[in-house]
């Protein structure tokens, strides 16, 4: 499949899990992507993987908590690859474990700070691309945590990802007039780093998941990054602030 062919597609924290694996999912379907982050080496590392494969990409560091980075950051897109077409602005990390009562005021702001400000920042300059030049389509990853789900221990984690797909819906009913698609997926334990708990191998995580998923497993990076485009793709024209959840049924 070639849906993507011609098209400029900027992927925010692309230098590993869930956001690696859909830079390389766009790329292989004909995209020109940005693969965007803090750190320049693993990001070298997603383009080689990409340009391995005979797909087209190029690094771009960036710190999705700076608005100058992400200002930036759209313009470099433009410069290398003659526009904007999609954006998936999947950048987040995850901090703060513990109770309510017990979150490190440093932890929290972190959190909210990329997690939910750092959205809001790069659809800013995003959008505002997107409307001069003919609208687009942007993608958030949110989490099942959050507005689908809670557990104990995760609430700054989970504050910021409720606050993501709130957003998204919002972002959409603004910005439909523009012509600018925008939808969130929210995954749940997938085969990426984020989900791995301290001192826990791979292995474990899926023996864990046997008895936490009813499906039995956690979903593959490749699932979500499917699910990522689909909703770029024509195909999803009438998905409008919708909040797409990959989670193996956990929140059910």
């Amino acid at each position: 499949m070639n849906r993507f062919t011609g098209r400029s597609v900027l992927v925010t924290g692309a230098g590993s899990g869930l956001g690696r694996a859909i830079a390389l999912a766009f790329a292989a379907e004909g995209a020109s992507v940005v693969a965007a982050g803090r750190t320049r080496a693993t990001l070298d590392e997603t383009v080689g993987l990409i340009e391995a494969a005979h797909g087209t990409a190029a690094a771009v560091t960036a710190d999705v908590t700076e608005s100058v980075s992400l200002q930036d950051l759209v313009r470099e897109t433009v410069i290398r690859f003659g526009g904007l077409d999609i954006a998936v602005n999947n950048a987040g990390i995850l901090r703060g474990a513990g109770p309510v009562g017990e979150v490190s005021e440093a932890d929290w702001d972190a959190v909210l700070r990329t997690n939910v400000t750092g959205v809001w920042l790069a659809m800013k300059h995003e959008i505002a691309h997107m409307k001069a030049n003919g609208g687009g389509t942007i993608v958030n990853i949110s989490a099942n945590l959050g507005a689908h789900l809670r557990i104990p221990n995760l609430a700054a984690y989970s504050t910021s990802k409720a606050a993501v797909s709130a957003l998204t819906r919002a972002a959409a009913l603004d910005h439909i007039r523009h012509g600018i698609r925008i939808n969130a997926v929210s995954p749940g334990s997938a085969a990426a780093p984020m989900s791995l708990r301290p001192g826990e191998t791979p292995a474990d995580r899926a023996e864990r998941a046997k008895s936490e998923n009813p499906l039995g497993r956690v979903a593959e990076a490749e699932e979500v990054a499917a699910a990522v485009l689909y909703l770029a793709s024509p195909a999803a024209g009438a998905m409008v602030g919708t909040d797409l959840v990959i989670d193996s049924g956990a929140s059910a």
